[in-house]
């Protein structure tokens, strides 16, 4: 085993609570990767309170938090990540400069009056942020005989910018691609970057039928709106020769029942895929 994934929040948009997404949960944007020693973590939605809880029992805690942009459905889970507030424990946080503030800004920004009672400046864990650069590599020491950790990134098709991010490790990888639209062709960028992964986590929001406006009740056309359907996802994992598909970040508006139907569909396009839910672990 080289990188162990688990998901903590694999919805988008806005937290969705109840009896209709019991089982692939209803917390937003949080991933968590193990790689020899090293703790990665990619984006801080409401999921990142449920890994702090976990965190707490290993401190001393040292980890790298990689933010894929700051929209609130994956910045704000941040105020409630417990191990932020425990002196000794030690986080540096990444993210790209596709904004008018700078990421420390940014977190610290959802944290002021009146928006909450506490401020950034009470967290009392050493932390240092870090604005990215696209194509610029961060080497993160495992602790193993292994060699280091390499992630790596490139810009994806978000309003307001967002970041991908692949994970090299010991001859295994994985990317995290979240909160991008498709083009009429596959994203060169993404496809590039994803080239022969072992997993790709990808956002697959919405169907086909939901992206352009088609299903009754179900709202407006959604092009333009910065996110991407499974059946697309299927094309990406074809064309980088992806080992793993996983859908992610779930449109609030789906019931468990929605995406394993959505789950299906996919995996008739490209069988080795898989709809992620909270608690899905999963390592290559």
């Amino acid at each position: 085993m080289a990188i162990k994934v688990t998901f903590w929040g694999v919805r988008g948009s806005i937290p969705t609570p109840g009896i209709d997404t019991v089982h692939f949960g209803g917390n937003t944007s949080c991933v968590e990767m193990r790689a020899g020693s090293a703790i990665i973590i990619f984006d801080a939605g409401t999921g990142i309170r449920l890994l702090g809880q976990k965190l707490l029992r290993e401190m001393p805690v040292k980890g790298h938090v990689f933010l894929s942009h700051v929209h609130w459905d994956h910045i704000q889970g941040f105020p409630f990540f417990g191990p932020a507030f425990v002196k000794g424990n030690e986080f540096s946080l990444f993210g790209g400069n596709s904004t008018t503030r700078s990421l420390a800004e940014a977190l610290a920004g959802q944290m002021d009056h009146p928006n909450f009672p506490v401020d950034i400046g009470d967290m009392n864990a050493s932390m240092t942020f870090s604005d990215l650069q696209e194509g610029q590599v961060v080497e993160i020491d495992s602790g193993t005989e292994h060699g280091t950790i390499r992630v790596s990134n490139t810009r994806g098709n978000h309003p307001n910018g967002v970041w991908i991010y692949r994970v090299d490790y010991a001859g295994k990888s994985v990317v995290y691609s979240t909160d991008t639209e498709h083009y009429a062709i596959v994203d060169p960028k993404i496809c590039a970057l994803a080239q022969g992964v072992d997993a790709l986590i990808y956002d697959a929001m919405y169907t086909p039928e939901e992206y352009l406006g088609k299903v009754p009740g179900a709202g407006p056309s959604k092009v333009g709106w910065g996110h991407s359907t499974f059946d697309e996802g299927a094309k990406l994992a074809h064309a980088a020769n992806v080992s793993h598909l996983y859908l992610f970040h779930h449109d609030p508006h789906q019931t468990d029942d929605d995406v394993r139907k959505k789950e299906s569909r996919a995996q008739a396009l490209f069988p080795a895929c898989t709809a992620a839910y909270e608690g899905l672990t999963f390592e290559v």
